[in-house]
C-alpha cells in the first residue's frame, strides 16, 4: 500500500505541532491518520487522502475501525478521502458525498531515468526560459527558515485578492516549512538600484527603516512594477513555492507569484527547478497536486494552472473525493447548515 504523506506519521507529528489531537491506525489491510475536529455541534474525525487499504476485505476493515474510534470519541461523522477511485461503488447507507476538500484529480509526472531523459520529457519552452534565467538575474533559492514564509504568503494574499480565495495564517505555513519533509523555494530576481523607489515612510521621503529581521520591504522600480525585497543583496521575490517529500515523491503544494515573475515565467522556472531537485534527490515521482476535473469549464478557477500543469508529460490520477461518514443524522444536518452559512458569509468579505 502506497502510503501518502498526508497519512503519514510525519504528518501526524506536524498536527501535534498544529495542536491537534490525531490517531494513527494499522491493521493487515488497512491504514490510516484520523485527525480530531471540533465544531458548536460536536467533533468529527478528518482522513487527508486516507484510509489506504487493499482490496475489499481492507476497506471493510477501515471503516469498521473508523466506526469504533467513532464511538470512542463520539464524534458526529468521518470525513473520508479514499485514494481508491472504486469507492464510490457500493457505498454504505450512512455515506454521503461531500464537498471534496484535496483534490480529487491531480498530474503526476514519473521521474525515472536519468536527467538527460527526464529534461527531454519537459516542456521546450519552460526549459529555454530556465536555462536563461541567469541572464535575467534570476536565481532559485530554498530555504528552511519559517521567518521566510511570509515572503510566498505575501504573493499568494495579491493571488487571493484575484481570484476571491482565502489563505492560510502564517502561523500554520510556519509550522510546516518547520517540519523535515518540508522546502521553500524562492525565485529571485537582481534589482537595479537605479531608479528605485522605496514603498513606505522613510525619513525624508528615503527608505523606510529596516524591516525586522527575516522580512522584506516593497520596492517600486517603476509604476508597474512592485515587489517584495528579500536580505542586504536586494533581491526581488518574484515567485515561491513549498514543497513536501516522502520516501518516494515530491508533492508541489502550494506556490504563487508576482505580476513581474508571470512576465519573467517565474512559475515555470520554479517548476523546473522542483523537478530537476526532485531527480537528484533520488525520488521517483512528482506530484502537482490538483488539477481540474476532465471536461470542466474554461471558467473553472483552477482551469489555467491546470493547462499549465498538463504541458508537462505526466498522466492523470483520479481519486474517489471527499465523503462522510454519518454517526448522528440530526446532529449532522444541524452542521452542514451552520457550515453552508459560514461559507456564505466568507464569500461575501471576499467579494
Amino acid at each position: 500500500m502506497k502510503i501518502p504523506i498526508t497519512q503519514s506519521a510525519e504528518w501526524k507529528d506536524l498536527q501535534e505541532a498544529l495542536g491537534e489531537v490525531s490517531f494513527l491506525e494499522h491493521g493487515k489491510d488497512y491504514h490510516y491518520l484520523a485527525i480530531l475536529k471540533s465544531t458548536p455541534v460536536g467533533k468529527y474525525l478528518y482522513l487527508p487522502y486516507g484510509p489506504v487499504y487493499r482490496g475489499q476485505s481492507g476497506r471493510s476493515a477501515a471503516l469498521k475501525s473508523l466506526a469504533s474510534l467513532a464511538l470512542k470519541h463520539q464524534t458526529i461523522f468521518t470525513r473520508i478521502e479514499p485514494q481508491d477511485p472504486d469507492f464510490k461503488q457500493n457505498l454504505p447507507s450512512n455515506v454521503r458525498k461531500s464537498t471534496d476538500l484535496n483534490p480529487a484529480e491531480t498530474w503526476v509526472l514519473d521521474l525515472s531515468g536519468t536527467e538527460d531523459d527526464l529534461r527531454a520529457r519537459l516542456p521546450s519552452r519552460l526549459l529555454r526560459y530556465y536555462r536563461a534565467a541567469a541572464k535575467k538575474g534570476i536565481t532559485v533559492e530554498t530555504s528552511h527558515n519559517p521567518a521566510d514564509i511570509h515572503y510566498l504568503l505575501d504573493l499568494q494574499k495579491q493571488l487571493a485578492k484575484e481570484k476571491g480565495i482565502s489563505t492560510f495564517s502564517e502561523k500554520y505555513l510556519q509550522t510546516e516549512l518547520s517540519q523535515p519533509f518540508a522546502t521553500l523555494y524562492l525565485v529571485k530576481q537582481k534589482v537595479s538600484t537605479n531608479n528605485v523607489t522605496w514603498t513606505g515612510d522613510g525619513p525624508g521621503g528615503g527608505p523606510p527603516p529596516a524591516a525586522p529581521r527575516g522580512r522584506g520591504r516593497k520596492v517600486r522600480q517603476d509604476p508597474s512594477r512592485e515587489c517584495i525585497v528579500a536580505g542586504p543583496d536586494k533581491n526581488c521575490i518574484i515567485a515561491a513555492g513549498l514543497v513536501f517529500d516522502d520516501r518516494t515523491t515530491r508533492y508541489n503544494l502550494q506556490g504563487a507569484q508576482s505580476d513581474e515573475g508571470r512576465k519573467l515565467h517565474a512559475t515555470g522556472i520554479l517548476t523546473i527547478q522542483l523537478i530537476l531537485d526532485a531527480h537528484k534527490k533520488g525520488l521517483k515521482t512528482f506530484d502537482f497536486w490538483g488539477i481540474a476535473p476532465e471536461g470542466a469549464p474554461a471558467s473553472h478557477p483552477w482551469a489555467g494552472f491546470t493547462n499549465f500543469k498538463k504541458t508537462f508529460a505526466g498522466h492523470e490520477v483520479t481519486y474517489a473525493g471527499t465523503y462522510d461518514l454519518i454517526y448522528n443524522p440530526l446532529k449532522y444536518r444541524l452542521y452542514q447548515t451552520i457550515r453552508f452559512v459560514n461559507r456564505l458569509v466568507r464569500k461575501t468579505k471576499l467579494g
